[in-house]
């Protein structure tokens, strides 16, 4: 009797956890899964968008369940924001329809523009930093995962909070790729706030648990920008 108590427990857990998530598609060139706080109506929100790495791409949404934000949100995360996961069908992260994305939600739901989040992991991470490194004016802070970027972007994320992480035993893409952009941006602005962290025997998986841990919403979430007219 206990048992099947624990297991009840866990169902309306897990599925009140995921009561406010739905999934948009045909409204943005994304499809994508949403998730919406229930003080939405009443507060405005922060919003976190969540770019996944390549094995994940297709058309299948479901498949962004599998790991990253979405997954940490089904082990029982609470993230106090509106929670933006798209699905990329093949090919690269386009900066301009995150932005289109970013935008859908900014128009349809009550949204905090002072915050406004962008994390990704491995080819998600190079689409965090392409979004961040087009757009800075558009966000808050990022985080970006066993990835890296374009150093031709350095300019702007040097205006923005990052961190950059990413494991020293990573050989499906390097550490390089990460540093370079670090470099690049330090280069550009060395009192720039972006910070490097090395996962002493992260590969390109295991690193997938930094979403499992307060660590990364803890640091994002503290982030607050300062909206002027030309952030509007």
């Amino acid at each position: 009797m206990k048992f099947r108590f624990l297991i009840l427990l866990t169902l309306f857990t897990l599925s009140s956890a995921f009561a406010q998530l739905k999934t948009i598609i045909g409204d943005t060139d994304y499809p994508f899964w949403i998730h919406i706080p229930e003080t939405e109506k009443t507060e405005k929100q922060p919003v976190l968008i969540f770019l996944h790495g390549k094995s994940l791409s297709g058309t299948n949404i479901n498949r962004v369940k599998r790991y990253g934000v979405l997954r940490a949100m089904e082990k029982g995360r609470k993230i106090p924001a509106i929670v933006v996961a798209p699905q990329l069908a093949s090919g690269s992260w386009n900066p301009d329809k995150v932005l289109q994305l970013l935008e859908y939600v900014q128009k349809n739901y009550n949204t905090d523009l002072s915050r406004v989040y962008v994390c990704g992991m491995s080819l998600g991470s190079y689409g965090t930093l392409h979004f961040a490194g087009k757009y800075a004016d558009k966000i808050t802070a990022a985080v970006a995962i066993c990835g890296g970027g374009n150093v031709n972007d350095a300019s702007r994320l040097a205006t923005l909070p990052l961190w950059i992480q990413h494991g020293n035993k990573d050989y499906i893409v390097r550490m390089s790729e990460s540093k370079k952009v670090v470099d690049a941006i330090k280069k550009h602005k060395p009192d720039a706030d972006v910070t490097f962290t090395v996962i002493p025997g992260g590969n390109h998986s295991n690193v997938e648990r930094l979403f499992h841990e307060n660590a990364l919403y803890d640091w994002l979430f503290k982030q607050v920008k300062t909206i002027t007219k030309t952030n509007l």
